[in-house]
């Protein structure tokens, strides 16, 4: 065999290993992993979004919201995350079974999102949020998603749906009111079903 041919011969044999390495040997560790059932509640997890909340994840991602924001709480050897609040446990891979695709993300130019719907269950809290984020948390460098949101004249009884509690030059007038489009309705969804407080067997325990 001549030095070339040995040349390109380790050459694809370093790439392959390392291919091996990165891919499928991570395949055959997680890409078969299953949802368990935990014993105790007969519930399966991590359990499967609703149709509004799946719907919402495509928002989601239409809209860039994983270039500012996690979705993973780093073990205790790496990070404070837990100490934070983050999450009553770090993740673990199969925390991310249900999600297509996973939003990990890897920058914190915003929150954490992965246990949000623990932080706050309140939906009018979530929707004034992405409406006018400054108004509700002061000094926030979020972009407003107003976009998502339809100004209209009030008839008769004002929405159900309508936004409350709306501040700052954009909240509406006397006889007007602010309500969700779909988008904005599945997009809140998503966000309140983001609660990794469910135990899983190679996870730590919740605390």
């Amino acid at each position: 065999m001549s030095k070339l041919a040995q040349l390109v011969f380790g050459v694809f044999a370093v790439f392959a290993i390392a291919w091996w390495g990165v891919v499928g040997y991570s395949y055959l560790q997680l890409g078969r992993m299953q949802p368990v059932l935990d014993e105790n509640t007969g519930e399966v997890n991590p359990p499967p979004f609703s149709g509004l909340a799946a719907a919402g994840q495509q928002v989601y991602a239409a809209n860039g919201c994983v270039s500012c924001h996690t979705q993973q709480v780093r073990s205790g050897a790496f990070s404070t995350d837990v100490e934070k609040k983050l999450g009553p446990r770090p993740t673990v891979a199969r925390d991310y079974l249900r999600d297509a695709p996973a939003f990990l993300g890897h920058l914190r130019i915003g929150p954490d999102l992965t246990n949000v719907g623990l932080r706050s269950s309140d939906p009018n809290w979530f929707h004034a949020h992405l409406y006018e984020p400054q108004t509700v948390t002061p000094g926030s460098n979020m972009p407003s998603y107003r976009y998502l949101y339809r100004m209209r004249r009030i008839a008769g009884q004002p929405s159900i749906e309508a936004v409350t509690g709306l501040k700052g030059p954009y909240a509406p007038q006397a006889g007007y009111e602010v309500v969700p489009t779909e988008q904005a309705r599945v997009l809140v969804a998503y966000l309140l079903s983001l609660k990794r407080n469910y135990p899983l067997p190679e996870a730590e325990p919740l605390q």
